[in-house]
């Protein structure tokens, strides 16, 4: 079967959810998600006005691409820029028009449930400025951080953040090493009008979490610390932790397959208790279960209890091949 089969198979099975998202007020989603779709490594979304195509493992042929841009076109007609980031670090190789050069490295608004959010497709990193995939994880947010304090951890570009300040918390606050992602957070604060109630703290998230949780700042053996942002041991009503898969810092290893607990233990004494922890992780080998198992023990061992749990799946524009998508969220409430 072709690409634009494929394709055009996934544009009429997501029937049902396009008018569903332009009930909800949101222009941003995925039309194709090739791992289980059809093409693996071909990714397809609508972010805002413009049509994104990425691709993760080989460059698509001319006369496909025509293909694709036409079928999407049918759909809505919108400019379409194709990302090849089928080589080395997965960065993006292809030339583009002048015009579509243009309306890539601009910022444009789109947005989720009503929310606000900028996003520019070509940029000084790699991905575009909101995952797509966590849209659950920022409607469960703003759904339950009403006259709450938030800490939004590993918070990339604040959706998270944003999303909690427009239910109605009464505090967040934002932590990345990224002075980029924290930048583009403080535009969606503003583009909502919530930025009186938004912090942005750019700091390796290590000291940040261990500080707020009463913790002692350690490193890696044999590292020295560079300076960090000396903050207040806090607790917080609502801790989104939300981890790459892996990096190293001189504070610590990131490491979502071997050592979830060196991470969730600070954010998690950083929460309240009756508070709320999310936690997520992107590997898709990890084990739901396992990985849910060991979060429990690592809270028992702190001499607290999980009282209830609840999933976060993600929504039908992403597909998976037996339910369980790769990207894992649950919310604890905690004791």
């Amino acid at each position: 079967m072709s690409i634009a089969t494929y394709l055009t198979a996934a544009l009429q099975q997501r029937a049902d959810f396009f008018i569903e998202a332009e009930r909800s007020q949101t222009d941003c989603y995925r039309v194709f998600h090739g791992t289980v779709e059809g093409v693996n490594g071909l990714n397809i979304d609508r972010y805002g006005q413009v049509w994104l195509i990425q691709s993760f493992h080989q460059t698509i042929a001319n006369d496909e691409l025509t293909q694709i841009t036409e079928l999407l076109q049918q759909h809505i007609d919108l400019p379409v820029i194709y990302n090849d980031r089928s080589q080395k670090n997965s960065r993006i190789l292809n030339p583009l028009s002048d015009d579509l050069e243009q309306i890539a490295a601009q910022a444009t608004v789109m947005h989720e449930n009503g929310i606000k959010f900028t996003s520019k497709l070509r940029h000084e990193g790699q991905d575009p400025l909101l995952f797509l995939d966590m849209r659950a994880g920022r409607e469960f947010v703003q759904a339950n951080s009403q006259n709450k304090t938030v800490l939004n951890l590993f918070s990339y570009t604040c959706g998270i953040g944003t999303a909690a300040a427009v239910g109605g918390a009464k505090r967040v606050v934002n932590v990345d090493f990224s002075s980029f992602a924290l930048a583009a957070g403080k535009r969606n604060a503003k583009l909502n009008q919530v930025d009186d109630v938004c912090e942005f703290i750019q700091s390796d998230a290590f000291p940040a979490m261990r500080q707020f949780a009463g913790l002692k700042v350690g490193g890696r053996r044999n590292q020295k610390l560079p300076r960090y942002p000396k903050l207040q041991p806090t607790q917080f009503d609502l801790v989104f932790l939300d981890p790459p898969r892996f990096a190293k810092s001189p504070f610590g290893t990131v490491d979502l397959i071997n050592d979830y607990q060196s991470l969730f233990k600070p954010a998690m004494l950083a929460t309240q208790n009756d508070g709320c922890i999310v936690c997520c992780n992107n590997v898709a080998k990890v084990d739901k279960q396992i990985w849910f198992d060991s979060l429990v023990r690592c809270v028992e061992k702190q001499g607290r209890q999980v009282k209830s749990s609840q999933w976060l799946d993600c929504h039908s524009d992403f597909p998976s091949f037996d339910g369980n998508h790769p990207l894992k969220m649950v919310a604890l409430t905690l004791s």
